[in-house]
């Protein structure tokens, strides 16, 4: 997801700009702190105060340059306009987020209020569309034939969230002013690897496989996530 995401700023943006980056529900803020080693402005938003403390220690770890251009703020990702003004950013990223949101249209309107005009809103969702590979190719079969018809999955946290589909999400988008500008499948091959498994010897040919997956057909179409590029008009 990280080279995809790659992909569309270099599309958008010049090379070199300092570009201005929201990170809402940034976890651990493993994306955001790759992002602010890359030399962009960083502003990570999470509600939950063990991932806070957890992304403040590992940004305490990084050089002095890099520490002052990344910040933490601990608070709801639909509370957005609390905390910035419209137009304050030039990247906004929601990465795995909305599967905890019941109702995802107004905090997707507040994010897209973030963006200034030409803006990337870049979204990771769990795929609706199919939720029942990873039950199928595991055995599951009466679990698999029960997730053709619904949203909702029990994630391997055991919580039950939703999922998203894409038809679904493209309208959203594009009523909010932040229409599709390109989408990827993420974890086609992978989605049923252990937790916790061996990274393979041979990873570059798994990452090459599920890159060139993410962006062609069929095969996005029934990765477990899907990564989806937004552009404020």
């Amino acid at each position: 997801m990280a080279r995809q995401l790659d992909e569309q700023m270099a599309a958008r943006f010049r090379v070199g700009q300092r570009l201005r980056v929201l990170d809402v529900g940034m976890g651990q803020g493993t994306q955001a702190l790759r992002l602010a080693r890359a030399g962009h402005q960083v502003t990570g938003l999470e509600q939950d105060a063990t991932m806070v403390a957890v992304a403040r220690q590992a940004l305490a770890g990084e050089p002095e340059g890099i520490r002052e251009r990344m910040r933490i703020i601990e608070g709801d990702g639909r509370d957005t306009g609390v905390h910035f003004l419209p137009g304050s950013f030039d990247v906004v990223l929601c990465h795995g987020v909305l599967m905890y949101v019941q109702e995802p249209d107004p905090l997707l309107a507040g994010l897209a209020r973030m963006l200034a005009h030409g803006g990337l809103l870049s979204l990771l969702v769990r795929n609706a569309d199919a939720l029942a590979m990873r039950p199928g190719l595991s055995g599951d079969w009466p679990a698999a034939f029960g997730a053709f018809d619904t949203v909702s999955y029990t994630n391997r946290l055991g919580l039950d969230v939703r999922a998203d589909r894409l038809k679904t999400l493209t309208a959203t988008l594009a009523g909010i002013g932040a229409p599709l500008h390109a989408w990827y499948g993420v974890r086609v091959f992978t989605d049923t690897a252990a937790d916790g498994a061996e990274v393979p010897a041979d990873v570059e040919s798994l990452l090459a496989a599920e890159e060139r997956a993410g962006r062609t057909d069929p095969y996005r179409a029934v990765a477990a996530l899907l990564h989806l590029c937004g552009v404020r008009g």
